[in-house]
């Protein structure tokens, strides 16, 4: 079986959660897509790129999901979770490269 990337867990957790909030009306349900797909990527950032890097990732994650809601009312909601998935993205990709 393929090994699905990072970067891929990461962003289908800031976008798959946000989707499954807004089109279910269940943040809690959204939330819990959230949570997981950042536990999952937190795992795998730490195994590929240590616990240092992780927790970093791992932080920036959780700020990108914090900084999205303040940034949505200045570009709109779905810009908002593209623009935040699209660094934590960037970031993921660069400091898993540089650990190969």
């Amino acid at each position: 079986m393929a090994k699905v990337a990072t970067t891929l867990i990461a962003a289908s957790g800031l976008i798959g959660g946000y989707g499954v909030a807004r089109w279910s009306g269940k943040r809690e349900l959204g939330g819990a897509v959230l949570a997981a797909a950042g536990a999952g990527a937190a795992y795998r950032w730490r195994r590929t790129a240590g616990t240092g890097t992780a927790a970093a990732l791992t932080g920036l994650y959780v700020a990108a999901f914090g900084g999205s809601h303040p940034l949505a009312k200045k570009i709109g909601a779905w810009p908002s979770v593209f623009a935040v998935t699209g660094v934590v993205a960037a970031a993921s990709a660069v400091a898993e490269r540089g650990r190969h």
